[in-house]
């Protein structure tokens, strides 16, 4: 595992473990519901049944909040491998490996919405690197009995999280399928990165993103 825990892998053919740099951010304004990389000492995100129980009976009539799934879908997908096949030997030592996350939403009904999750990686830097990947996977989400407080919240924390397991699979997929060892990122904490967020929001004098 790298350094600052942003990726899981086994390198074999005599390579050592990658040691990824730390993820950087993609420029955008958090009223355009914009996710942030995960620090080296994330927390893992508070399950959804506790985040869901904390506004159950606030929602219309009581009734339960729910997140329902409406589609998920893989909307853009590249994969370089610009130095292959020399690429492909034994290296000397492990790459440097770079990962930025980033999240968007757009609202297409009054309870429905599609939120983009953006993965971009590469290996290696400059006119040596070995392979720079890129995805942004969607899903339509439907929120129902939600208030609207917490909206937002749900939109950037459980959504994304509800997507990161296939977008991650896909990724290593294509890794793999491009002649390296599966490429496994951890997991995302969204929730702390939300939070954080808030607060830079909040020392900047930054009103905190809404879906108005």
């Amino acid at each position: 595992m790298g350094a600052d825990g942003l990726t899981n892998q086994i390198w074999p053919r005599g390579l050592v473990d990658p040691c990824p740099s730390a993820a950087t951010v993609l420029p955008g304004d958090p009223r355009n519901f914009e996710a942030w990389p995960q620090p080296a000492n994330a927390r893992l995100a508070p399950d959804k049944e506790h985040m869901m129980a904390e506004t159950n009976g606030a929602g219309a009539a009581g009734a339960a909040p729910q997140i329902n799934t409406l589609a998920q879908y893989a909307k853009d997908l590249s994969f370089e491998n610009p130095n292959a096949p020399r690429s492909l030997t034994p290296q000397e030592r492990g790459p440097n490996i770079s990962v930025q996350v980033n999240v968007n939403a757009q609202q297409l009904a009054e309870s429905d919405f599609e939120v983009q999750l953006k993965l971009e990686g590469s290996a290696g830097d400059g006119a040596e690197a070995l392979f720079k990947f890129e995805l942004e996977y969607c899903g339509v989400f439907r929120l129902m009995n939600i208030p609207q407080d917490q909206v937002h919240p749900v939109i950037m924390i459980e959504c994304p999280r509800i997507l990161f397991p296939f977008a991650r699979q896909i990724v290593a997929d294509a890794v793999r399928n491009g002649g390296f060892p599966p490429l496994y990122l951890d997991p995302v904490d969204f929730a702390a990165l939300y939070m954080q967020r808030l607060a830079e929001a909040q020392e900047g004098g930054q009103p905190s993103a809404s879906l108005a």
